[in-house]
């Protein structure tokens, strides 16, 4: 119950963090698009898209942690947490077409140069998005590792790019201050690559969640606790995979061949309670239990039962 009760609540978090990020994205979108109004600045103008687009990505990733809420059932019986890698994917497609309405921005200023009119009103709506951004991007990221979502990580990711395009708009009004109107065409093409780093960033934190990877740590972490629970003779293969935010484990271990099989039994309890305590965010793992002739190698026992 410990442990159910730790999900729903890193749930709670999740929601928690996604609301108060769509409230401060949303008045920031709301701020700078009052000023593009008034200036016609068109990378200003980006810089907003950009943020309404990252205080959207709440939408998916709020019905995701709801979903994951929902009791498992007889046909999706690991439960719906797997929601969040499909959130992380919507999220890694609109960091990508953040990125191609960034380049698309800054290269036709290029060709079409523009000119602006209230520059300080530009730079100062420039600095609120970038303060805006990486204060969201900060608080999502370290909710989003701290409940182990891979989803929420590269949605605050994706809050870093936006703060790093409000500052290009900043760069940009003052090279047209300074009569250099392709100062911000050239900066936003740069920061358009930085983008473009952080998108394969996300990207390859969302695969590996999708493939089932976990840190090589963790593993070693069970290894560890299996070995030091009494009674346990050897330790096989240590599966994991994360369900949501939740991680799930299956183990096998060698265990004295004299044992009853309520014995048996016993010490694999005893095994999943220990695995469960040394594993952050472990909430359920199944161990298998085998046996050795007297003085056989166990290891050699579990090699041959996994060939």
């Amino acid at each position: 119950m410990d442990k159910v009760d730790s999900v729903m609540e890193t749930s709670k978090e999740g929601m928690r963090t996604l609301w108060l990020s769509l409230g401060i994205l949303g008045a920031t979108t709301v701020i700078q698009a009052a000023v593009v109004a008034v200036s016609g600045s068109v990378a200003l103008l980006g810089d907003t898209i950009h943020n309404a687009a990252d205080a959207l990505t709440a939408v998916p990733l709020g019905i995701a942690f709801m979903l994951g809420r929902r009791a498992a059932n007889r046909r999706y019986t690991y439960g719906y947490g797997r929601a969040e890698d499909l959130a992380g994917i919507a999220i890694v497609l609109t960091i990508t077409g953040s990125s191609a309405l960034a380049a698309y921005e800054a290269v036709d200023r290029l060709l079409n140069p523009r000119d602006i009119t209230h520059l300080w009103a530009v730079a100062a709506a420039a600095v609120v998005g970038f303060i805006g951004n990486e204060w969201v991007a900060r608080y999502r990221i370290r909710t989003g590792r701290k409940i182990g979502s891979a989803a929420l990580v590269a949605d605050g990711l994706h809050s870093r790019t936006d703060g790093f395009t409000s500052l290009a708009v900043l760069l940009g009004a003052g090279g047209a201050a300074l009569g250099w109107r392709a100062a911000d065409p050239i900066v936003g093409l740069l920061i358009t690559i930085a983008i473009l780093m952080v998108l394969r960033d996300a990207a390859r934190e969302v695969y590996r969640r999708l493939m089932d990877s976990v840190d090589p740590a963790l593993v070693d972490t069970a290894e560890d606790a299996l070995h030091a629970v009494d009674g346990v003779r050897g330790v096989g293969q240590v599966r994991m995979r994360w369900i949501g935010h939740a991680l799930r484990a299956e183990a096998d271990i060698v265990v004295d061949p004299d044992l009853t099989v309520v014995q048996a039994h016993a010490l694999a309890v005893a095994a999943e309670h220990a695995l469960i305590h040394a594993v952050p965010r472990l909430t359920a793992a199944t161990v298998h239990t085998d046996h050795t002739t007297h003085g056989a190698d166990p290891h050699a026992t579990l090699a041959h039962h996994a060939g």
